[in-house]
């Protein structure tokens, strides 16, 4: 067995974010949604577009109002009426204002913005109640983003601000990286899928669920292989069908040390390096990290238990895809943070152990809440919720409640 850093470590270096050269695509800005920038992006535009109002107010020339008060208010004649989406015709000369509205383009001879609440309309005149700062309320043109500098950097995920961004800036073609393709393979002559009747000693194939889900939020495409038995030939024919048409391959189940656990062996027959055999983690010790050098896929045999399953892909196997991805260097590290225990965290001290529950910002900083029930790595149930994972380190046994905790963030 290996530590767990070493692991991580030899998992990172095998993996070769996609070719800038051949792994992109040219998309528009919805189909862009989700996927990673490839290319810096910048506009012709400025933002704001022009000067424009922070407030419903009056446009005004500062020198008129800055002495102004309740008791002695400044009353200005209202030349002219400027909504949004709305050209300004008039000019502002001293002792005039032009009615003004939350986004609207300000009239020239105006460099303040006066807010309709410490003002009194009269007709075609406003009294001014309050005196404003110099430029107050006033956006202006270029101030957010200057036209032809660096808008947004590749190797971000473009969500719904980074799309809004692009929208706002018209930017309407984005080059981005393809979908990695991620292969998984549920293997046991004891599964069967959730749609069929269970039999005495059989058991429902959760991995290739989770593990789909799992990918697909990461924004890869998923193929799934289905439900593999141990059949060595079948075995074979699948592992190899999934290693010439996917970048990563995840199988679940075998890849420990029983009679029917053929994938190592198979992997080697295939020509790949097994660079990982077992870590020193719980749960997911078994852990096979094999490489094709021909097919440029990296290979994951995933522990067969559910709860094991989901650790080793969230511990090694999602920031390896962040990378593969094409993620900004150092964003597809995995993301811990300092917790505070709320109850005592046990460990055998033989493995770095990791235990799931719900961490959540408290008033003093982040707040650990251990899962209630069972941490065996069989135990799906209450895994639901979970959105961390406390790491109890190797060779300690105990973090007492009230502790600080390293926590992955999983979610």
């Amino acid at each position: 067995m290996i530590p767990v850093n070493q692991a991580e470590s030899i998992i990172l270096n095998l993996v070769q974010p996609l070719n800038f050269h051949q792994d992109v695509e040219i998309v528009d800005l919805l189909t862009g949604a989700g996927r990673i920038l490839a290319t810096p992006v910048s506009s012709k535009l400025n933002y704001p577009h022009w000067d424009n109002s922070a407030m419903d107010g009056y446009a005004v020339k500062f020198t008129d109002v800055k002495n102004c008060s309740s008791e002695n208010p400044v009353s200005l004649e209202i030349i002219e009426e400027v909504p949004a989406g709305y050209q300004p015709q008039q000019q502002i000369q001293s002792g005039q204002t032009a009615r003004i509205f939350t986004g609207s383009c300000m009239p020239p001879g105006a460099d303040t913005v006066v807010m309709q609440e410490v003002t009194k309309r009269e007709g075609n005149k406003v009294l001014i109640l309050e005196s404003p700062q110099p430029q107050e309320f006033i956006r202006y043109q270029g101030s957010f983003y200057q036209a032809n500098t660096p808008l947004l950097n590749p190797g971000i995920r473009l969500g719904a601000a980074e799309i809004a961004v692009l929208a706002a800036l018209q930017c309407l073609e984005i080059t981005v990286y393809r979908r990695p393709k991620v292969g998984i393979i549920s293997t046991g002559n004891e599964l069967v899928s959730p749609e069929q009747p269970l039999k005495p000693g059989q058991l429902v194939d959760s991995n290739q669920y989770a593990l789909a889900v799992a990918v697909a939020d990461m924004g890869a495409e998923v193929i799934r292989f289905g439900i593999v038995p141990d059949q060595p030939e079948i075995l074979q024919q699948t592992i190899t069908e999934a290693v010439k048409t996917t970048d990563f391959v995840l199988s679940t189940g075998g890849v420990s040390v029983g009679d029917y656990d053929y994938v190592e062996d198979i992997l080697t027959q295939l020509g790949a390096k097994i660079e990982i055999h077992a870590v020193a983690v719980k749960p997911g010790k078994p852990l096979t990290v094999a490489k094709f050098d021909d097919a440029q896929c990296l290979y994951f045999g995933l522990p067969g238990n559910p709860v094991s399953a989901l650790v080793s892909f969230w511990r090694f196997v999602q920031p390896a895809l962040k990378k593969l991805a094409g993620v900004e260097e150092g964003g597809w590290k995995p993301e811990f943070v300092m917790a505070r225990s709320l109850q005592d965290l046990r460990s055998n001290g033989k493995r770095e152990t990791y235990l799931w529950g719900e961490v959540s910002l408290g008033n003093n900083g982040y707040e650990f809440q251990l899962a209630m029930g069972s941490h065996s790595s069989g135990n799906l149930i209450n895994l639901a919720g979970a959105n961390g994972l406390a790491v109890v380190p190797l060779n300690q046994t105990l973090i007492p409640a009230g502790e600080l905790v390293r926590v992955l963030r999983i979610k």
